[in-house]
């Protein structure tokens, strides 16, 4: 019985003493397995892998791609390319062609136990970008231009598809054998490459059109028209090809695509219009996308991709179907756009085409037959999509100059080709060696891009090719009946300077802006006509004909047109490329649209126009615009300033904005009468700041800190003040003033300026003509007039001086009976003018404060006899403004400032 007891207690002792010791020594493993808490303060590497913390070595991996492929961008930025660009040539710097050869870089930064973390936030950043892709495609843009579209889309397709089927022969007997490749068919083989050299960058076009301001025009209409159908039929051609090459059976790759095709029409006719409604019924169409919408949409595109990939067609094409079915109306596509883009462009794209470059090893491409191909691999390219694209557009009547630009715009790769070849990669359709002959090809193809294009159809050709035909020259650039048009225009009689008034305006639209807009063009708009009283339609009776044929009396007069334009600036974003290639996105902007309805409603012929373009290029769609619609005056708002204070230390304010040089450089090119409208409460006081509880004191409630009622204005006039020197800025203001002040809420006075000389004029005695200086020592000791042209002081009397008071005294002598009692016009004679117009301009101006605003409107001025007698406070604000608004306004003078520029259409 011990015995027994003996042997079974003894198994069990020694189980028990095993199992402790195997618990022992696996948590003592453990215990040094785990990763110390300490990090760095415990003297572990961070740049060491650790499968159970790989976060840190990707956190690495990510810093390095994005600054690098961020420093990269910059100097190709300035010659126009595109950032994909930078990024794979990034990657390829980082990647075995260059940096990996150095000893240890691999090893410590790029691990190869790591590449499969940075495989995976690659790949799903490049599903939500082919989301992007899907949403920027407008479908509408196809449908209106479908005939070009599908003539150059095709043709586009069919011959770069043909000569890289022959081209394929000649890769696949010379390179099938690498490593890294699977044994395929040369038909599957041939169709990969096909598709490879025929697909065509959709997003990049958006961007080097957008860029190069030819979305406008027959080219760019013509290739994003193509480039959809390009995009789109590449795409299934290219879930074919997966689909042959995950599924060895021909069978099931017809099944595949049979299920592929499936699910895009369950997509099209199902879900698409139940979550259309859905969007509509949450109001995210028309007031943007709500969280839960983003979160839907998100979850549409993960499962459509997530079913692409299990039935073996990669996820990406899932993706760029759920794109291709969200909504464009109300600027949804745009909206969702934006919040969705910034992370991954910035973070995820970089990864993805970097890591593209890691693949790419520029040190296999080794031998002479290796660059041959090459070579004919970039010969292809390019022929094939330009020869296609220009002989399909020439056939739908184009001219040869724009024709050749199309081919070349198709045969721009870009970001799209890449994806194409990295499937390829991970199908192991191409090996590295080939991949790396297809991303150089890729890399040129999209480099020469925008030098082709810009060197093709450059902007004078542009203007040249639209005047002839519009019927304005003949092909050789001479106007066609010139003669006439230089006849009429040299009337210029006082009878057509007093009748002249600004019909045309063009107004430059700012957020900030708009209130005192508003009451600006109300005044310019005149007074509105007396309302009759409204009788229901069963009660009246007809009106009356004359007998005589006579129009009757109340017959409206000719509205003032406005025209307002948006600038917005074109950025990086896809969003804002969306914005240029959707041409409905002027009647969304919250901005126009405020706009044309107020001037619709106050006697205003209205439109509205928004231009996406870059910062530079801001002045020359502002004069383009003018010359468009033959503007008589471009109004340009100064920026408000930050804080609504009166004293002159807060107006230095305006200067410090950016807005200051796109003014800078509005007037230096003006073509047409300019106008900057300096706001310091036009159309009433402004709004009163919260006030502020010092911390000394018991905070106050929210319902007590809420803003006060703001009681209509009462008093609706306008006093306006305009100093008269002479010259063709004031010209063009007299006329202007006059035209304000034909609404009886108005009233005007005009001050003319004198300058004359205390001493007699010196005249030089030299033989070759050239006349003496006169320094302002001849004039009197209390004179501030300082004159430093070289002239005869004579020239002070001559005719200009003297026409300039014979047009003032003639206007101010046939002034309409309406006006005499709201119209002053007084003669100030002064050495000092500056100083004198400040004081007057003190006097004539806040003398209501309750009314609606008061106006002072200068001439710019571009004469050097005047000077002020003070320094600049803000010698920028000067140079843009001119002496007498920059003294005005620094020297604390209520009320706002116009300042008026004369241009070329000046009388």
């Amino acid at each position: 019985m011990s015995t027994i007891a003996t042997s079974v207690v003894s198994p069990l002792t020694t189980t028990d003493a095993q199992s402790a010791s195997s618990a022992l020594s696996t948590s003592t493993d453990s215990a040094v397995q785990v990763t110390p808490q300490g990090g760095v303060l415990e003297g572990s590497n961070p740049a060491t892998y650790d499968l159970q913390n790989p976060i840190i070595i990707f956190i690495i991996q990510a810093i390095i791609i994005i600054t690098f492929c961020r420093i990269l961008h910059w100097p190709l930025s300035k010659i126009r390319q595109p950032r994909v660009i930078a990024e794979v040539i990034g990657g390829i710097i980082l990647g075995p062609s260059v940096m990996m050869r150095i000893p240890g870089f691999q090893e410590a930064i790029f691990p190869t136990a790591a590449n499969s973390n940075l495989n995976l936030v690659a790949n799903i950043g490049l599903v939500l970008f082919l989301f992007l892709v899907g949403l920027e495609v407008n479908m509408t843009l196809f449908c209106k231009n479908w005939r070009i579209a599908s003539a150059v889309g095709l043709a586009g397709m069919i011959l770069p598809f043909g000569l890289g089927c022959a081209i394929a022969w000649g890769i696949y007997d010379e390179f099938r054998g690498d490593l890294g490749t699977v044994p395929i068919s040369f038909g599957l083989y041939m169709l990969f490459i096909g598709t490879a050299l025929s697909i065509t960058a959709f997003p990049v076009l958006c961007r080097i059109l957008t860029e190069l301001k030819l979305l406008g025009t027959p080219v760019g209409v013509t290739v994003l028209a193509a480039g959809v159908a390009n995009d789109v039929t590449g795409w299934i051609l290219l879930a074919l090809c997966v689909a042959l090459v995950n599924n060895g059976s021909g069978l099931i790759a017809l099944y595949v695509l049979l299920t592929c095709i499936g699910w895009i029409l369950f997509l099209v006719f199902a879900v698409k219009p139940v979550f259309h409604w859905y969007l509509r019924r949450t109001g995210s169409i028309q007031n943007g996308p709500t969280q839960t919408a983003v979160c839907v949409t998100l979850v549409l595109v993960l499962f459509s991709a997530f079913f692409t990939a299990i039935i073996g067609v990669h996820p990406i094409f899932g993706a760029f179907v759920i794109g291709l079915i969200c909504p464009h109306e109300g600027g949804f596509a745009i909206k969702l756009t934006e919040k969705i883009e910034d992370l991954v462009t910035v973070l995820f794209l970089p990864l993805y085409f970097a890591y593209s470059g890691l693949s790419t090893n520029i040190g296999l491409l080794n031998d002479a037959i290796t660059w041959a191909y090459v070579i004919g691999i970039i010969a292809v390219a390019f022929a094939g999509k330009i020869v296609g694209g220009t002989l399909a557009a020439k056939s739908c009547k184009l001219f040869w100059r724009e024709s050749f630009t199309i081919g070349v715009l198709m045969s721009c790769k870009g970001l799209v080709e890449l994806i194409v070849l990295n499937i390829g990669l991970q199908a192991k359709i191409l090996s590295t060696r080939t991949f790396t002959m297809f991303v150089v090809m890729a890399l040129i193809t999209t480099f020469a891009t925008t030098p082709l294009v810009s060197f093709l159809y450059p902007p004078w050709y542009q203007k040249k090719l639209q005047s002839w035909k519009n019927g304005e020259t003949d092909w050789d650039g001479n106007h066609i009946a010139l003669e006439a048009v230089n006849d009429e225009t040299s009337e210029t009689s006082l009878e057509k300077l007093q009748t002249a008034q600004v019909q045309k305006l063009l107004v430059y639209l700012r957020l900030d802006s708009l209130p005192s807009l508003f009451t600006f063009i109300n005044l310019m708009s005149g007074d509105r006509p007396i309302a009759k009283t409204k009788v229901h339609r069963n009660k009246s009776t007809l009106d009356s004909v004359p007998e005589n044929g006579e129009a009757p009396d109340d017959v409206p007069k000719r509205p003032l047109e406005v025209h307002g334009l948006r600038i917005l600036e074109l950025t990086d974003r896809t969003s804002s490329v969306m914005k240029v290639s959707e041409g409905e996105y002027s009647y969304q902007d919250p901005v126009v649209n405020a706009f044309r309805t107020f001037a619709q409603l106050n006697n205003v012929a209205v439109s509205g126009a928004v231009s996406v373009v870059p910062e530079d290029s801001y002045t020359e769609v502002l004069n383009s615009h003018s010359s468009e619609y033959s503007s008589d005056l471009v109004l340009i708002p100064w920026s408000e300033p930050e804080s609504h204070k009166e004293e002159a230390a807060s107006v230095q304010d305006f200067s410090a904005h950016v807005q200051n040089t796109f003014c800078q450089k509005a007037i230096a090119t003006a073509t047409h009468n300019t106008a900057i409208f300096v706001n310091r409460g036009f159309g009433g006081a402004f709004a009163q700041e919260p006030s502020k509880v010092a911390r000394t004191h018991s905070g106050i409630s929210l319902c007590s800190n809420r803003e006060a009622v703001v009681a209509p204005v009462a008093d609706r006039s306008h006093h306006v003040y305009f100093p008269f020197f002479g010259g063709a800025d004031d010209r063009a203001a007299l006329r202007f003033v006059l035209q304000l002040a034909l609404n009886s809420n108005v009233t005007l006075t005009v001050t003319h300026f004198t300058t004359p000389l205390q001493s007699p004029p010196l005249h030089s005695a030299s033989g070759d003509g050239k006349q003496s200086e006169i320094d302002a020592s001849q004039t009197s000791s209390g004179s501030k007039l300082d004159i430093n042209e070289r002239g005869s002081a004579m020239d002070l009397y001559s005719n200009p001086a003297q026409e300039d008071t014979a047009l003032l005294h003639t206007l101010r002598d046939s002034l309409p009976a309406a006006l005499q009692s709201r119209v002053v016009f007084a003669d100030v004679s002064t050495t000092s003018p500056v100083v004198d117009c400040i004081d007057h301009a003190k006097q004539e101006i806040g003398q209501s404060p309750r009314n609606a605003g008061d106006l002072i409107v200068v001439g710019r001025g571009r004469h050097t006899s005047i000077h002020s007698s003070h320094s600049a406070v803000s010698p920028e604000q000067r140079k843009t403004l001119g002496i007498v608004a920059e003294s005005i306004i620094s020297n604390g003078v209520k009320g706002s400032v116009l300042v008026m520029h004369a241009g070329g259409r000046e009388v």
